[in-house]
């Protein structure tokens, strides 16, 4: 099973404080047990949300907003994809993981659809590559 766990943002990463020494080492030992178990396929931090911009969909429209976006408490600050057996599994590590920002912050583990959830609204023949572990090939 695959998992996103994201780093929510706060005030303090939305402001661009970086982390201490302490920090930033405590996070690479907590990297380096998730590689040296197989679980960290990836991850990153990300910059406040004044350098980012959205693009909005309304139909044929698209819309730019600029950052920074309101609600800091639902932007993401950082992230990991995962490979763990299960929910709890994941639930494990991420209890183990320092706490990522200076005060009160939150991870949010989000599984990933596989191939395999969308067999039922594929055609026949790709739903049957599917049962046998083919991906249908890009668009």
């Amino acid at each position: 099973m695959r998992v996103m766990v994201l780093v929510k943002a706060t005030k303090d990463s939305e402001a661009g404080l970086m982390p201490s020494t302490e920090l930033l080492e405590a996070m690479g030992r907590f990297n380096e047990d998730l590689i040296a178990a197989g679980i960290m396929q990836t991850g990153d931090g990300l910059k406040p949300s004044s350098h980012g911009k959205r693009v909005a969909f309304d139909g044929p429209s698209r819309t730019v907003i600029d950052g920074p976006f309101p609600a800091t408490n639902e932007l993401v600050a950082g992230f990991w994809i995962w490979q763990v057996k299960d929910m709890d599994e994941a639930l494990a590590w991420a209890k183990r993981c320092p706490n990522p920002m200076p005060g009160p912050s939150e991870l949010e583990i989000r599984p990933f659809y596989e191939m395999e959830d969308f067999a039922a609204a594929l055609a026949p023949d790709l739903a049957e590559g599917v049962a046998h572990g083919d991906r249908p090939a890009a668009p």
